[in-house]
């Protein structure tokens, strides 16, 4: 089964383009390993990537031909993913101000340090 299909499919991603895209733009990786939206995706595979708040981290228990309730969809994946930040340690990481321009390498490298982002 098709990775974009399955995400859509178990409603973690809003619609199938949404996960074709996260795919297309290197973010989705099966098992360690960078996933096209074409990519397939097997029962017991390990599928990460990274939300705007945390890294995801879903094992799949079963491949769903066709979108399904919620209810059922939660049945068809374990989720790994580390526990939400809370709003007080989202404020800590801090944020750039506005107009003071791109991070230098060295500012990205702090700033993944402190999210929490492994190198690579």
């Amino acid at each position: 089964m098709r990775i974009d299909v399955w995400l859509w499919a178990v409603r973690l991603t809003k619609s199938r383009s949404v996960a074709a895209e996260l795919c297309r733009g290197g973010r989705v990786r099966i098992n360690d390993k960078v996933a096209k939206p074409s990519s397939s995706v097997a029962v017991g595979d390990r599928v990460t990537w990274r939300d705007p708040l945390r890294d995801r981290v879903i094992e799949v228990v079963e491949l769903l031909p066709k979108r399904v309730g919620a209810p059922i969809a939660a049945t068809a994946y374990l989720d790994h993913s580390p526990a939400l930040p809370t709003r007080v340690e989202r404020e800590a990481v801090g944020l750039r101000d506005r107009g003071t321009g791109r991070p230098t390498k060295r500012e990205r490298r702090e700033i993944d340090r402190l999210r929490g982002r492994r190198d690579g």
